[in-house]
Order: structure tokens, then sequence, then C-alpha cells
């Protein structure tokens, strides 16, 4: 990453949004350990577009994402690829968790009584920063769950792999349009932990080289390429 420009911590149980200009780097990095970073795209001259887990998963065929993968919108273009990632694995399958699944397994706290030890859930934080825009319930989509993963048994029942991601470890995005991001930090819907998990992120912004003819995330897979080209024609149209 060039020279970072600004840097922040996203508490536990916490939620932020913010417009990022194409060519930003953004660095997710995981504190103490355990993390779990719930993430969503949108188009801020179209909020129509956002972020689409089945296309950019099929597209790239693969389950994970890591190192090379570009995020895609559902119009083919990337919002988003991976520069950078410490870890090899991260989710987008599960979705969030939300109020009564969170209530069931560490019991109900809201702020108005616990303060900073309540349990918000991922799909509540989303809404909340949907709201800032415009958007609600039926804006929301399947969205990223950085530094988690997933494994499955013999009859296909999906669980959390639990001390996947060790403090310390991170992912850094460049950010290929301009993108409003939306992050919960909210635990995965799959967490069995015996206590809510509470794991602060801290985040790192700065500026991208541009991207060469030889850069990984293009030449990742021929369908990068496309969506690079997508992207192209899209800002020749502004």
């Amino acid at each position: 990453m060039n020279e970072i420009q600004y840097t922040t911590e996203i508490a536990p149980g916490g939620h932020w949004s913010l417009r990022l200009r194409k060519g930003t780097l953004m660095r997710l990095t995981d504190i103490v350990g355990g993390a779990n970073v719930g993430m969503l795209f949108y188009n801020p001259e179209n909020l129509l577009e956002r972020y689409n887990a089945p296309d950019t998963l099929k597209c790239q065929h693969t389950f994970k994402l890591t190192r090379g993968n570009c995020l895609y919108s559902d119009m083919g273009r990337i919002f988003a690829s991976i520069v950078e990632d410490s870890l090899g694995w991260h989710e987008t399958v599960c979705g969030n968790s939300h109020a009564d699944q969170v209530a069931a397994r560490w019991g109900k706290r809201d702020y108005q009584n616990d303060r900073n030890d309540w349990h918000q859930n991922g799909y509540d934080a989303f809404l909340v920063e949907l709201a800032k825009y415009g958007l609600g319930r039926a804006d929301t989509a399947a969205n990223i769950n950085w530094f988690s993963k997933v494994g499955t048994d013999a009859e296909g029942n999906m669980a959390l792999v639990e001390g996947h991601s060790a403090a310390g470890s991170s992912v850094t995005l460049r950010f290929e349009m301009d993108t409003l991001v939306l992050l919960h930090t909210c635990p995965h819907p799959l967490s069995t932990a015996a206590e809510y998990p509470r794991k602060p992120v801290r985040i790192e912004l700065g500026e991208a080289e541009p991207v060469a003819d030889d850069d990984y995330c293009l030449n990742f897979r021929p369908e990068n390429r496309r969506g690079f080209q997508n992207n192209a024609l899209y800002h020749l149209g502004r």
C-alpha cells in the first residue's frame, strides 16, 4: 500500500459505511483474531447496482475468496479486487446473523440497557447503514464475510472453521470503480462461540498504483479481464 492516509478501528458489533473512489486501497486487519467483517458494495451513482455473490463465485469458478479474486456487481462490473490476503479463504455464501439468532445463542441485549455490552446482529447493522442512503430491507444482498471460513461434513452441512483467522491477519482491496461500502463487525451466522464474539478490526485507507497489464487480479481469470473491460466502458460513458 502507498502511504496510508486514514486509519480507524471498528469496535466489536460495530458498523460503518463510506464512499470510496476508484483507485483506493482498503486494508482490513483482524486485531485480536477470530474477527468477522460483513461487507456489501453499491454503486453510489446508481444504487440499484450492488454486489452479486453468485456471479462473483460462478464466473471465477470458486467457492472461496482470496488474492486475485474480483468482487462483481450484478451489472458484470468489478467493484474491487483482492490484491493482498494473508489467509487464503474468505466466504460469501452464509449471509448475516439476525436478532433472534443472536438472542437465542448469547442472550438478548440492547444498547439502551447494556450500552457497549449489547449484542448487535449483522442484518440490523446493515439496515442502519442502508437507511443513511435511502435504502432498506429490499436492498440487502448476500454479503461477504471477511476472515471467516466454512467447511462441510459428509452430508454437506456447513460449519464455521474455528481459529481460522489469527491476530494480525489482513486482506487488502483495490477499488476499481467508485463504490459505496457498508460493513459491520458482528458475529458470523454460524458462530458457536460460548460468549458473544467481540472482535475489533482495523481499517487503513490509501491509494493504489495504476493497474498494469501484468496485474495479478486482471490476469487471475479470463473472466476478470472481461470484467475490467466492462469497467473501462462504464468509465468512458460517464
